[in-house]
């Protein structure tokens, strides 16, 4: 059952990934012997951690990559599961809050741009059902655009959720010793934020200001193997 909008303004929840599935978002850089390795993929917190071994193992067996990918890639993924796991347990207001949703990627020949608001209340957000109907609407046709959309979502919706943490316990020591005082959510700008309910309806986490729609419109490319090459080179040398 969903916890009603005006429950948030006094009580704040355990920290959580903002979505209907508490996922992890791991991304992977890893470089040995002039092999490289990259990913970005989603990880659930409660699976046992023999599970990363094993995903390394299969991962360097599949790819042929050198053995000691297993171990960079297993330290890698534990790693960043125990920085996800600290903020377990702690308080983070979610609040009648919108945030800014930012897309800025390229995935083989597409490249994709849009800026949207998101509802960070709606706990029963499904990143990848929006980009499967992104994906839908736009037309696209490649089948790796729509998880890499998914994983940046997340990926942003992971760091606003530890500002929130830091932003519960900040307010937590600022009212240290007084008694009933409120928590009233603040928006970047300084106003009290909006009405969600008013703004997105009951069930919906995203939406486009219309009068921004000519500067907010969504944008997707299909580029050349020239065009690709070039900005391929231009990351590879970014990376070193």
């Amino acid at each position: 059952m969903k916890t009603p909008l005006s429950g948030f303004y006094r009580n704040p929840v355990k920290f959580r990934m903002p979505t209907s599935e508490n996922l992890v978002p791991i991304r992977l850089d890893i470089e040995i012997d002039g092999h490289r390795y990259k990913d970005a993929f989603t990880w659930n917190p409660s699976d046992p951690d023999s599970e990363v071994v094993v995903f390394a193992k299969r991962t360097v067996k599949d790819l042929k990559l050198p053995p000691p990918f297993v171990t960079q890639i297993a330290q890698s993924i534990q790693s960043q599961l125990a920085e996800f796991r600290s903020y377990e347990g702690q308080d983070m207001y979610a609040g009648e809050k919108i945030i800014p949703i930012k897309l800025d990627l390229r995935v083989n020949h597409t490249l994709v741009k849009d800026q949207f608001l998101w509802d960070l209340n709606n706990f029963d957000s499904d990143p990848e059902e929006f980009a499967r109907i992104f994906c839908r609407d736009m037309g696209i046709e490649d089948p790796e655009v729509g998880p890499a959309v998914a994983f940046a979502i997340r990926e942003q919706l992971y760091e606003i959720a530890i500002q929130s943490v830091v932003s519960a316990r900040e307010s937590r020591l600022s009212k240290k010793g007084r008694r009933g005082a409120d928590f009233t959510p603040i928006s970047k700008g300084g106003a009290v934020a909006v009405d969600l309910v008013k703004l997105f309806g009951i069930k919906s986490s995203v939406v486009r200001k219309r009068k921004e729609w000519d500067v907010y419109e969504p944008i997707v490319d299909l580029l050349s193997n020239e065009e690709v090459d070039v900005l391929e080179a231009k990351e590879e040398r970014n990376f070193r």
